[in-house]
């Protein structure tokens, strides 16, 4: 019973963590950067020029926001498209994991016995696992380039100082969602792969069939074997054929 709490929880978890990085490619702010309001005059007047995956937006002190879709795919700069193509890869990965871990569930009756199961399921974190690796690629790539425009700035304060944005920070708690999910997964599958190292105690079913062959067995002895009468019969004749 534990164990198909634990795979739920698994397949709960990945999901949820798979969720959290598909809704960060919707999300705006990935990259957050405040032009004045350092004050020097009557009227301090702040800017906000922030970006993400699909546009560059600039947001005035009256909060109008006037953006800009980036263009075709040969226009767009190459780490934009690295991270978007690793996130979708990371995404179609996690779709398959998470398809293969409900065929691996114990709870259904899809997908063979248990250690075809358990096989399923260890092959469905496999694929969870390099779709977390790919996400958190994308994420660390796009936030290496945040930090270089940040030092950037600090060198040359005539350009922008970019901040990561709330998008990032989700993606990466999606990310580590998804890795305790495959953690779990593997918890419960490990029993089936090393038996000689964890031997499981019998199950209940199984304790009980084995009572029912063993009376079953009994009662074959008893129909096939000489009754208590039959043998004071023989000991009977014996005794009178002594006399005699």
């Amino acid at each position: 019973m534990w164990r198909r709490l634990v795979q739920i929880l698994g397949l709960l978890l990945c999901v949820l963590g798979w969720g959290l990085v598909g809704c960060t490619l919707a999300m705006d702010h990935w990259r957050v950067a405040q032009l004045g309001g350092h004050g020097g005059s009557s009227v301090v007047v702040t800017a906000w020029f922030w970006s993400d995956l699909w546009r560059d937006c600039y947001e005035d002190s009256t909060s109008v926001v006037n953006c800009v879709d980036l263009g075709v795919l040969w226009a767009v700069k190459p780490y934009i498209q690295a991270v978007r193509g690793l996130l979708m890869s990371g995404l179609c990965l996690g779709l398959i994991g998470t398809v293969l871990t409900f065929f691996g569930l114990e709870c259904t009756y899809i997908g063979g016995d248990r250690r075809s199961k358990d096989r399923m399921l260890v092959t469905a974190s496999a694929f969870h696992l390099v779709s977390c690796v790919s996400v958190v690629a994308g994420y660390c790539l796009y936030i290496n380039r945040v930090i270089t425009a940040f030092l950037h700035s600090q060198a040359d304060p005539s350009k922008l100082s970019y901040e990561a944005g709330p998008p990032l920070y989700l993606g990466l708690v999606g990310s580590f969602l998804i890795f305790l999910g495959c953690c779990v997964h593997c918890s419960t599958t490990c029993r089936v792969i090393h038996p000689e190292r964890h031997p499981t105690a019998p199950s209940i079913r199984e304790k009980h069939e084995e009572n029912e062959v063993l009376r079953e067995k009994k009662h074959i002895y008893r129909q096939y074997s000489p009754s208590s009468d039959s043998k004071h019969m023989s000991s009977y004749k014996i005794s009178s054929v002594v006399i005699v």
